[in-house]
């Protein structure tokens, strides 16, 4: 019997913080194995955190230290490896990533652009370091990136490893929209050349297909789709609490604190609809980094001084018993992104479990409802919208539960963990092939 072919995917940690393309990748990873792949979650950065078995291997490349500590000072980038291990040990990056350490624009923008220059910048070191490896150890036969902007090494794995090289596109255009002037245009101009050595692109949705292929200069016909997954069983318990008591008015958020997800969005939203809705209650969960703290007191003191704070509950950062927790307790689900967002794995979760979300109509999520229903779309940005599409569910209990219904058997037909393994197994096996089919050609040609 033939050993299947061995994947590495390259997933990039982010810092001690609970993270949706982590999340995805781990579970992808989880399920392809599952389905008899060979497959190495390998971290970039930091280790990964995530809210079920994690399944990368516990050695970090592009270690988070290592490369700050390059960009910013040059002996670091001619320390031997045996110092270059230590700066890198799991360990020692889970406990300096744990602690806020703040990074200013400029050497945000600089560091990027450093990276993506990959054997041109200043971590060239860390570059080498990932392909010895990866040529030396995990011999793979094609390798994935989380996103192209870990994409630096593409040139090298091209030259030295001869193997196919895919890149996952989802939120490299938020990151790159956070970066100031001129240091956005320069990893931009970056990013377009390595989008030219990849050998394929995956994505979630049509919309993000299209805005990702203009911003990058990419034809429609080197990109695949494959759907976003999760492990719909993962969340029958919190299904069957839910039909098993009374519909009630607890409106949910569960993601990032931060303006980027719109919570401010949604406290306004709640501070519209609580007159109305004496019965009303808002639970927040997510992730607060410390550069949001002075965001995150601020939207405490509009609650506070409309005085709802008995109505308001906050879970910070919970694990994967306490998501399922908040996620039993309330009955609508919205985060509304100011962002394109280019996956909403939280809303796919949220509609596993049989809520009706209410989010953005933009990036991923018109075709996620027009899809599988599940919910109603408000306008972007617009908290006296999403108050109003919020209310119509608050209003019509009867409407809520059949969206939420509709939401929970789209997700199980379509979008389960396994579906997006069967379907990114696809795409590899295509991409081999291909492969395969042009050295055939070649050596025919040699010869």
């Amino acid at each position: 019997m033939n050993a299947p072919p061995r994947i590495v995917y390259l997933t990039a940690g982010a810092g001690g913080m609970y993270c949706g393309s982590c999340l995805r990748d781990n579970a992808l990873a989880g399920a392809l194995s599952a389905l008899g792949w060979d497959v190495t979650l390998l971290p970039l950065y930091t280790p990964i955190r995530v809210d079920e078995e994690d399944r990368s291997v516990d050695q970090i490349f592009f270690g988070g230290i290592n490369v700050y500590l390059q960009q910013r000072i040059p002996l670091f980038r001619h320390l031997p490896a045996f110092l270059d291990r230590w700066l890198d040990h799991p360990a020692l990056i889970r406990r300096v990533a744990s602690r806020a350490v703040a990074v200013s624009a400029k050497e945000l923008g600089s560091l990027t652009l450093s990276m993506v220059k990959g054997e041109h910048g200043h971590q060239r070191k860390e570059v080498r370091r990932l392909v010895e490896w990866l040529r030396d150890v995990a011999k793979p036969d094609l390798i994935c990136l989380t996103n192209l902007l870990v994409g630096g090494s593409i040139p090298a794995l091209r030259r030295e490893l001869g193997v196919p090289v895919l890149v996952t596109l989802q939120g490299d255009d938020v990151f790159l929209d956070e970066l100031e002037e001129p240091w956005r245009s320069g990893v931009l101009a970056e990013m377009r050349r390595l989008a030219q050595q990849a050998d394929g692109f995956i994505t979630f949705s049509g919309h993000y297909r299209s805005h990702m292929g203009e911003l990058l200069g990419i034809p429609e016909e080197r990109f695949h789709l494959v759907p976003l997954g999760v492990s719909v069983s993962e969340f029958d318990e919190v299904l069957e609490a839910r039909r098993s008591r009374p519909p009630g008015q607890v409106m949910g958020y569960f993601a990032r604190l931060s303006p980027e997800k719109g919570f401010d969005l949604a406290v306004g939203a709640f501070l519209e609809l609580a007159p109305r809705f004496p019965g009303l209650r808002f639970h927040a969960g997510g992730w607060l980094s410390e550069k949001d703290r002075a965001f995150w007191k601020a939207q405490l003191a509009r609650i506070e001084a409309a005085g709802l704070s008995g109505r308001f509950r906050h879970v910070e950062a919970p694990d994967g018993a306490a998501k399922l927790d908040f996620l039993r307790e309330i009955d609508l689900f919205t985060v509304p992104a100011r962002f394109v967002e280019p996956k909403g794995i939280y809303a796919l979760e949220a509609m596993a479990c049989g809520l009706p979300v209410v989010v953005p109509d933009r990036g991923a999520f018109p075709e996620m409802i027009a899809s599988g229903g599940g919910g109603l779309l408000c306008r972007p940005e617009d908290a006296s919208d999403l108050a109003a599409k919020l209310g119509e569910l608050l209003e019509e209990p009867g409407k809520a539960t059949a969206l939420g219904g509709q939401g929970r058997a789209w997700v199980e037909r379509t979008n389960g963990r396994e579906a997006m393994a069967r379907a990114t197994a696809a795409v590899f096996e295509r991409v081999l092939s291909e492969r395969l089919g042009n050295l055939t050609l070649r050596a025919r040609s040699a010869s």
